[in-house]
């Protein structure tokens, strides 16, 4: 792995951490690349289609032509130091956009000029809006013949519900794409396609363009004067006499207030537009201490405690992101939110309760790393091969244990039976799948207790199958994949209720007793299940409830249909009794859990199957064979419209019919239509269907 030495410390107004995020092929990696170029960090542009990215950098990510997991880099741009996430697009790899948003403080959307706001565009940005981050549009591949920016802030407004602010107007030269007409700057940047968009003529604006230009700048500075009240009155004296620097003030405001949302474009495959949107980062987007204060919470009895994001504070990180390189050395990515740190110091980790000491400090450079000596408040980092470290762990300082909020996760919905192919290798490929689940909080690995098997579960197909894939290249085990299978889950037909008494002797003759009422009923909005311990103090006393809500969990983790866990229920205890001198944890936890699987039996158990939505954009020509065959998968259409030339579908489908279908959507319409596909809910089953799905695809015969 190459290491480059470096020392410089940039103070935290002059940092920016941005992440780029988009729809799968909308160009996050190749904007990535230029930036990189343009910045100096590189001196050749790395192409996707090439598989030469240098954020692309794993084997699979360069053959593939996509980003599978999030890369960081660090650049510099005028007087800035920019980190870089650069996030997958594809729906099997959402938790690297869900823990890169984490730690980020804004966004680049990055938008196609001729697909608009597509599918995984509302996705990421829905997750966006959790953190309320401050983001900038960004319409790409301008350079299209069918690129229309104005259909593009159309599906901004009707699709996301948010407000723009046009910053930009595209500027053709014979209808070919050159440049931008920045509006506040009334210029013109044309670029140099001979020099790979290094230098750029800056030009007025031509003759043609300046009645167009003056009336989107007017409706610019409008939108701006309503969206910022300092604005406002200045606009009601002077109209859109206003200086620059107070436009620019007003919007970097608004910005960081998630009110309204520039919108610039360009071609990174052209080189065009990325200098002017670098400019616009480090000039709207904010700095890491632009909300002020962090929330941490005691380790000892979770109280909220607020920090000053600052140096001055003592050390608190984030853990987001843990990867195993190609030497099986683990990297450990954070983000420091207060305080310093430096090699040799000692710090918490606040969930394993371990002391650990730092002995390297590296910036990143994609699958390079730079030495340094220290971090500050707000900056990102890496060390390396610390053991028992996860994503979502904080690490703080020694005098002050603090934890940060997790990441919440989806849950896998698809798994896959997995062996070595020499026996020899067994306990090899066991270690490479715990290394695998501490990178990867959506990959789940266990061992099916009647059979043996090793189990693993992710997000789809391409998931497991880079799974396998890394474990082969990366940790030189040989392994094969059992047939998909889809993670079901259960839940229950109808309210029942049940109660179970413990009275017994364990543990050296000492006497354990429980006993708990409970009902459990379906709750079809839930995605998980809801615990409600209502019962009387002086009929099971709040020092038990804890062991109560454990017992309930262990019960729901398997179902009595096909021990897959129990969702959309709600159990309440509703009763119980005690008898002081023997009533315990032990006992309470063991009537609990007895007691929600009976009253689960009662209640009758059910089959829940994971539903997906699926978007198609196919050509006119085999719109008939693609919709008849989602048919037969028992999908349903939800809409349909057309996208410039092509018809875009929107449905619901079982994902136990969708095995394979990028293979058979390809061979029905000669490989000119594609698919997004993405976890929806779980839903019910019909009994026959049940029926059939527990015998022929899960092997039970007793149901």
């Amino acid at each position: 792995m190459p290491i480059i030495n470096g020392k410089k410390m940039t103070p935290m107004s002059r940092i920016r951490n941005i992440g780029f995020i988009a729809h799968i092929d909308a160009g996050k990696t190749t904007t990535t690349e230029r930036v990189l170029y343009y910045s100096g960090v590189t001196y050749k542009m790395g192409e996707v289609h090439e598989g030469s990215a240098v954020m692309d950098w794993m084997d699979q990510e360069q053959e593939r032509g996509i980003t599978i997991t999030s890369a960081a880099i660090t650049c510099q741009w005028k007087g800035h130091q920019v980190n870089i996430i650069d996030t997958p697009g594809h729906v099997d790899f959402t938790v690297e956009v869900e823990r890169s948003l984490k730690v980020l403080d804004g966004a680049v959307i990055i938008l196609c000029g001729v697909g608009g706001v597509e599918p995984q565009t509302e996705k990421v940005w829905n997750q966006s809006t959790r953190y309320e981050l401050p983001a900038i549009f960004y319409i790409n591949k301008m350079d299209r013949n069918e690129a229309d920016y104005r259909q593009v802030l159309d599906d901004i407004k009707v699709k996301l519900g948010v407000e723009t602010l046009l910053m930009q107007l595209p500027y053709h030269v014979d209808n070919e794409f050159k440049g931008v007409v920045d509006l506040l700057e009334e210029k013109t940047f044309f670029y140099n396609t001979d020099l790979l968009g290094v230098e750029f003529e800056v030009m007025d604006v031509p003759e043609e363009l300046k009645e167009e230009t003056t009336a989107a700048r007017n409706r610019l500075i409008e939108k701006i004067a309503e969206n910022d009240e300092q604005l406002m009155e200045m606009y009601l004296e002077k109209e859109t006499d206003i200086p620059r620097a107070d436009l620019k003030a007003a919007l970097k405001r608004i910005v960081h207030g998630h009110r309204a949302f520039p919108v610039l474009m360009g071609s990174s495959f052209k080189n065009k537009g990325v200098q002017n949107l670098m400019d616009a980062v480090v000039e709207y987007l904010p700095p890491p201490d632009f909300r002020g204060t962090i929330t941490a919470y005691r380790v000892k009895d979770n109280k909220p405690i607020e920090r000053q994001i600052s140096d001055d504070e003592k050390f608190m990180a984030f853990v987001f992101k843990t990867v195993f390189d190609r030497h099986a050395t683990q990297q450990i990515y954070f983000r420091t939110y207060t305080g310093r740190l430096k090699i040799g110091d000692t710090v918490f980790n606040s969930r394993t309760d371990a002391k650990i000491r730092i002995n390297k400090l590296f910036k990143i450079k994609s699958n390079k790393l730079e030495k340094i000596e220290r971090i500050t408040a707000g900056d990102i980092a890496v060390t390396l091969g610390i053991p028992d470290i996860g994503t979502g762990d904080t690490l703080c300082d020694l005098t002050e244990k603090l934890k940060l909020q997790k990441i919440q996760f989806p849950q896998p919905v698809m798994s896959s039976t997995i062996e070595p192919r020499l026996s020899s290798d067994h306990e090899k490929l066991n270690q490479v799948l715990d290394k695998l689940q501490l990178e990867d909080p959506t990959f789940v690995v266990k061992t099916d207790d009647e059979t043996g098997q090793l189990i693993i579960s992710g997000m789809g197909e391409l998931h497991l199958e880079v799974i396998k894939e890394r474990i082969r290249r990366e940790f030189k085990v040989d392994a094969k994949l059992g047939r998909p299978r889809v993670a079901y889950r259960e839940s229950v037909e109808k309210a029942a209720t049940a109660e179970y008494r413990y009275d017994s002797e364990f543990n050296e003759n000492k006497k354990h007793y429980g006993h708990v009422v409970v009902r459990v009923e379906p709750l079809p909005s839930c995605p998980r299940h809801e615990i409600d311990i209502s019962v009387r103090e002086k009929d099971i006393p709040q020092s038990y409830h804890q062991a109560l809500a454990e017992g309930v969990r262990d019960s729901l983790s398997a179902g009595g249909l096909a021990g897959f866990p129990v969702i959309q229920v709600r159990v309440s205890i509703v009763g119980g009794s005690c008898e002081e001198e023997y009533a315990s944890d032990f006992g309470y936890r063991i009537s609990a859990f007895n007691a929600v699987q009976e009253a689960c039996k009662t209640g009758g158990y059910t089959l829940l199957e994971p539903m997906m939505k699926i978007e198609i954009l196919c050509p006119d020509d085999y719109i008939g064979e693609v919709i008849n065959d989602l048919n037969a998968r028992e999908g349903k259409v939800k809409s349909m419209l057309k996208r410039s030339k092509l018809n875009v579908v929107h449905g619901i489908v079982p994902l136990s019919r969708m095995f394979g279908y990028a293979t058979a959507i390809r061979s029905l319409t000669q490989g000119r239509a594609n698919y997004t596909m993405e976890f929806s809910a779980y839903e019910k089953m019909e009994k026959k269907e049940m029926q059939r799905t527990l015998k022929e695809e899960l092997g039970l015969h007793t149901f």
